[in-house]
């Protein structure tokens, strides 16, 4: 028996419930263009630079077969959700289709998940800058940043100052831009500096491939040296956190001229974002093999062996950090809408308070700066975050929707897919935790 549902309660809980009008009251002015960037942007982020560390662990076939598995998987739960968004004319948003299949309650529970998961990925994303700029220290070795490599050291181009000024003077005056659609021209810019990354590295390898200084590279994962076979679940969480994008799919939807352009809009981004993963997970281990670290961008240090020098190396990493820094407000975008509407529930609309706007624009970038700043390294938080908040809103949330099914349009087959990913999302998401564990608590020990 399918539950009642009180159209006076049901919360538009959106993913941007006050930032954007309903979509009866204003035009979409977006164009498909303008969706494949936005959506491309949220998917090639942080998660690009450990595809060649997933490779590492995989092996070559089955890491690329992982990525079109895990993108499969993405467009499915995706298309659950288009399926059930404005079935009834009142559920425009993800929090507002959540809030009709499982009440106040299930929208909440994805809020939740949405700021933490947002919330990890804008502090990680200001880390990786500040160790492009600043440098970083791991196992006891000193990474040099850009500005020290340029200038030397000095009080004004350690970490806290450089992200600083770039907090101020390039992510500040996007994040007050009130519509996320007038972002499609830094999101254009963003994957064209990611597509510019593809094609410098692929450039080394080329040079390194004539000089012979290519690495081997494994076709399968290597069990030797008491390797695990449930290490190879650990990599699901990375690549499902990479192509994960459905945080921002109906505020891009709502933008949208054509609003039934969303599904090509998504297909065609994964198609890209899928070609930029193997591009940069393939070339990337051909470089450095099995001494590619977590975060790629390490290996590009001035100590690094790798073909090119110090001023590509320079390229390489700083084209990157601009990409993050484009991506940024994107991301942002999603996370001060929920945290407006989890505040804020029965105020205007947050783009039309500028107080309100601005207030919790700059409260919230503070705190990710401060945060980034006070914990210069956060990936064992970044690998528990894509098994479990990311998990739930990529996989489990979508499919839970369609299995409550409250307007009765799922067919078997829908179900039994839906079945399928809850399993895959559990199974996968519950070994990847309890082997992190073990591997902390072991090397702890």
């Amino acid at each position: 028996m399918k539950p009642e549902i009180n159209r006076d309660s049901i919360a538009t809980t959106a993913l941007l419930p006050k930032s954007q009008p309903p979509e009866n009251e204003i035009a979409g002015t977006s164009s498909l263009s303008g969706a494949v960037f936005n959506v491309s942007t949220s998917m090639v982020g942080a998660g690009i630079m450990s595809v060649p560390a997933t490779l590492k662990v995989l092996g070559i076939i089955p890491g690329f077969v992982m990525i079109l598995i895990t993108a499969f998987v993405v467009e499915v739960t995706v298309e659950f959700l288009l399926r059930y968004t404005n079935y009834t004319g009142e559920a425009n948003t993800y929090g507002g289709v959540m809030a009709e299949s499982f009440g106040k309650f299930g929208s909440i529970s994805l809020q939740l998940c949405v700021m933490i998961t947002n919330l990890g990925a804008l502090i990680i994303y200001l880390i990786i800058i500040g160790d492009v700029l600043s440098g970083s220290q791991s196992d006891g070795v000193l990474h040099s940043g850009i500005l020290q490599e340029c200038f030397g050291f000095h009080w004004w181009n350690s970490r806290a100052y450089s992200v600083l000024f770039v907090v101020i003077f390039v992510m500040l005056p996007l994040l007050l831009l009130p519509r996320v659609e007038s972002l499609c021209h830094a999101s254009a810019v963003s994957i064209l500096l990611a597509v510019v990354f593809v094609v410098i590295i692929s450039g080394m390898a080329v040079y390194a491939m004539l000089e012979g200084k290519t690495q081997e590279l494994r076709l399968i994962p290597d069990f030797g040296d008491g390797f695990s076979f449930f290490n190879l679940f650990t990599t699901i969480p990375v690549l499902a956190t990479a192509l994960a994008c459905h945080v921002t799919i109906h505020p891009v939807r709502a933008e949208l001229e054509n609003q039934s352009d969303m599904t090509s809009a998504v297909r065609i981004s994964l198609i890209l974002s899928v070609a930029i993963y193997f591009a940069v997970g393939f070339v990337g281990y051909l470089l450095f093999g099995d001494s590619i670290m977590a975060d790629m961008l390490v290996n590009f240090d001035e100590t690094s062996n790798s073909p090119g020098g110090l001023v590509i190396n320079a390229v390489v990493r700083l084209s990157y950090a601009v990409h993050l820094m484009l991506v940024f407000p994107v991301i942002f975008y999603t996370l001060r809408a929920n945290m407006d509407e989890m505040i804020f529930q029965q105020k205007s609309l947050l783009a039309h308070d500028t107080t309100r706007f601005v207030s919790l624009t700059c409260v919230l970038l503070a705190f990710i700066y401060f945060v980034a700043i006070a914990i210069p390294n956060i990936w064992y938080f970044f690998q528990f975050m894509g098994s479990t908040t990311v998990s739930c809103i990529a996989f489990i949330f979508p499919a839970a929707i369609v299995l409550r099914d409250v307007h009765g349009i799922s067919s078997r087959k829908d179900r039994v897919m839906a079945i399928m990913v809850v399993v895959l999302a559990v199974v996968t998401s519950g070994i990847a935790i309890s082997t992190n564990l073990y591997s902390s608590i072991g090397n702890s020990t």
